[in-house]
């Protein structure tokens, strides 16, 4: 049995400065990548053995897109395919590049996605194909936002079979009130929860 983690979204657009920035999140990229640097310094068998990150990569997305902005189903343009604003934000992306994350998974490219399953790596692999190909059984979920992609993402994890778990003090939501109907949902669906829930002030 293998343990793996997944970074969800750790990118310029949803953070400080972004299209569509959650505050914080220039901070838990920091944790993130320390949080792995940690991880690879144990001995083999502890903790992880495989990590992997999600990104947004919008083409054209339709209405996901939109003037008429709820921040639920449409937000501003964001995370565009080839635009730095899709990259990941400079405190992880050398994590990213060191080797230390074994995929990416991207997402979004013609349609409203905020969860990881919905993406592929470069080669078009799921990733949940991707865990089960590993022998992933337990995914522990960190990113942004709690209350959007990290919990769109922790949800299809459980559903697709996976023991799942978010690490709040790895996390970031955008408002308490729907990190914490979020948090009910993961309560409701016996996913775990470790750690404290920041928010955006």
């Amino acid at each position: 049995m293998n343990r793996g983690l997944i970074v969800v979204d750790v990118q310029n657009d949803f953070c400080e400065g972004g299209s569509v920035p959650v505050a914080g999140g220039a901070r838990i990229a920091t944790l993130i990548a320390t949080l792995i640097a940690e991880l690879v310094e144990q001995t083999a068998g502890t903790d992880y053995q495989y990590v992997v990150a999600t990104r947004d990569h919008h083409i054209d997305p339709g209405s996901h897109f939109s003037e008429s902005l709820d921040y639920k189903d449409s937000f501003p343009v964001h995370c565009m395919a080839g635009h730095e604003g899709g990259e990941f934000h400079p405190h992880f992306a050398p994590t990213a590049a060191s080797g230390k994350v074994d995929a990416v998974f991207f997402k979004g490219a013609h349609g409203a996605s905020k969860s990881g399953f919905e993406g592929t790596n470069e080669h078009g692999t799921p990733l949940a194909h991707w865990l089960c190909a590993h022998r992933v059984e337990d995914v522990d979920v960190v990113g942004i936002a709690t209350d959007h992609c990290v919990r769109a993402t922790v949800l299809d994890a459980a559903t697709a079979g996976f023991r799942a778990r978010v690490l709040l003090d790895y996390s970031v939501g955008v408002a308490p009130d729907t990190t914490a109907s979020t948090l009910e949902d993961f309560r409701r669906a016996g996913i775990a929860v470790s750690g404290t829930t920041p928010v955006s002030p």
